[in-house]
């Protein structure tokens, strides 16, 4: 597409053919291609304008059209008069510092349904002429302040359909002329105070179908000019902290909620769930005051230590916990005090996640700064509460010295136990004892066992076993039955425990006599008894 000269230099060249023209005697039917001929090399000489287009993209006018493109940075070469750009639907996941910077001409901005994740400090600060901004269905996670910089003829500002979680103070308050801020579909939770600070002229407001529990009447203040206000299918907690709203939409609010706007539907507690706001009286919208405790109130803690203090609220709604240091006297250091994952302050405040309740403070590597009063706040819509905490630094004594470390051991040779492992070598020296000792004991009981059951068993296998099992055979004599302790010597040689003459039981009648040849000579006679004999008793262990 060829670049037109300027008026000026159309006019000097059209004086020159026409010259031409007179003095070659053109005729009328050869004049306008003597015109055209003439022309052409003229034209193919003059520098061309910068009026080029984006490769794959659709130029005509002031306006680009790049959508759906599959981009993934912003194409160079867009002209720098362009008006309105579309890059809709593409893959643009960071806007680099300076893409934007040539086009101070641009009114609108299409950038929705990209994978914009955030915005830098002053992203649009050459779009000062910008009107419309359109960031809808991209992946912010959060806004600040700065990155709208410059943006002071705004109009209409698109932010549905992102990640958004909190609204912090002062985010709009570079856009005085915002008329329509769309926050719809997000998961906005937090809208602080002076978030909407600035928008004076703002008259619509959606913020539907996010996750909102509750809006203060500071939040709205600053909207003069609102017109339209979108607050449904919100979670709203129905306590004291939303009286105001169902009065101020009773009162005079309702010029500006449609019939479906002012169904703002409750969900806490439980016994409003699924109530219209605009249903219940003020009387069932209640706060429970917070109450703190802290355990213990004072502590004494060693240089050098690590603590960890924890500070239990309770109320309706959940309380919102702080820990404070008390400002010491001046001239004192100050101690670092961090909630345990928060980032730390210098002596300032913290604050503890609102869903829990409670704020763990958590002192690394206390030294004499920590030392002091510190206090514990919980806060609610119905009230606050504090305790006191106060530190004490034990400045004599100091934690023991590390061991000095060993000669350093061939890789492999010796593993490194970390803390909590069962390996023998990782445990304490009065363990490895009682462990030892343990083993010992074990050791010895199996070696007293098997030792008495060898025994019992050569015992056993010193002579062959009569006939009968059970049973011990002596011979009757005349002059009485055993005696005691012949009777204790065979226990000790049969292995029984006890044995009873029972007389009235002769086993054999006609026993052979056993003479001492048929006696084996490791049994031995025994003592007081008679071995040539015709009869035998049974004697029972």
């Amino acid at each position: 597409m060829l670049a037109l000269p300027s008026k000026p230099f159309q006019d000097r060249i059209l004086g020159i053919l026409s010259g031409a023209r007179a003095s070659w005697s053109v005729s009328s039917e050869m004049a306008p291609r003597v015109t055209a001929l003439l022309l052409l090399p003229l034209l193919l000489a003059m520098p061309p304008r910068t009026t080029g287009c984006p490769a794959a993209c659709r130029c005509y006018s002031a306006t680009v059209e790049c959508g759906a493109l599959q981009l993934r940075v912003i194409p160079p070469g867009i002209p720098p008069g362009t008006q309105t750009l579309f890059l809709q639907d593409n893959s643009i996941a960071h806007l680099e510092p300076g893409a934007l910077a040539p086009l101070a001409a641009l009114r609108h901005l299409y950038l929705h349904n990209n994978s914009l994740h955030a915005l830098d400090s002053g992203a649009f600060r050459g779009q000062p002429r910008l009107l419309e901004l359109a960031l809808t269905g991209n992946r912010l996670r959060g806004l600040h302040g700065s990155a709208f910089v410059g943006l002071a003829q705004l109009r209409v500002l698109y932010l549905a359909g992102n990640q958004l979680a909190r609204l912090l103070d002062f985010t709009f308050l570079h856009m005085p002329r915002l008329q329509e801020l769309h926050l719809q579909e997000n998961s906005i939770e937090v809208l602080e105070d002076q978030a909407l600070a600035g928008l004076s002229s703002l008259a619509l407001l959606d913020l539907s179908r996010n996750q909102l529990g509750t809006i203060s009447r500071e939040a709205l203040r600053p909207l003069a000019s609102l017109q339209v206000l979108r607050l449904t299918e919100n979670p709203w907690r129905c306590d004291c902290a939303l009286h105001w709203l169902g009065s101020w939409i009773k009162e005079g609010g309702q010029r500006l909620l449609s019939s479906r706007d002012r169904k703002i539907m409750c969900a806490e507690p439980p016994r409003l769930a699924l109530q219209s706001l605009l249903d219940v009286s003020g009387s069932s919208l209640i706060c429970i005051p917070p109450s703190v405790h802290v355990e213990p109130l004072e502590l004494t803690a060693n240089l050098g230590e690590d603590l960890r203090v924890a500070c239990q609220a309770s109320g309706y709604p959940q309380p919102l916990v702080t820990w404070r240091k008390v400002p010491q006297p001046r001239g004192q250091p100050q101690a670092q005090v961090q909630l345990e994952g928060g980032a730390p302050g210098l002596g300032g405040q913290a604050k503890a996640t609102r869903d829990t309740g409670s704020g763990m403070l958590f002192l690394t590597n206390i030294t004499l700064a920590h030392a002091g009063k510190y206090e514990c706040e919980a806060a609610n819509a119905g009230g606050n509460a504090r305790v006191p905490f106060r530190l004490l630094v034990n400045a004599s004594l100091q934690r023991s010295l590390p061991p000095p470390a060993l000669p350093a051991r061939p890789a492999g040779r010796e593993p490194r136990h970390e803390a909590g492992s069962m390996a023998f070598l990782a445990l304490g020296p009065a363990t490895q004892t009682a462990v030892a000792a343990a083993i010992l004991l074990l050791a010895l009981t199996a070696l007293l066992l098997t030792s008495m059951i060898c025994r019992r068993r050569r015992r056993r296998k010193k002579a062959p076993a009569p006939p009968g099992e059970g049973a011990l055979f002596v011979n009757d004599y005349s002059d009485g039955p055993c005696t005691f302790a012949q009777l204790e010597e065979l226990r000790d040689e049969r292995g029984h425990e006890m044995f009873v003459i029972d007389r009235s039981k002769p086993l054999f009648a006609d026993a052979p006599a056993e003479s001492p040849a048929d006696r084996s000579p490791a049994e031995g006679p025994a003592p007081g008894l008679r071995l040539p004999t015709r009869v035998a008793y049974e004697i029972h262990c």
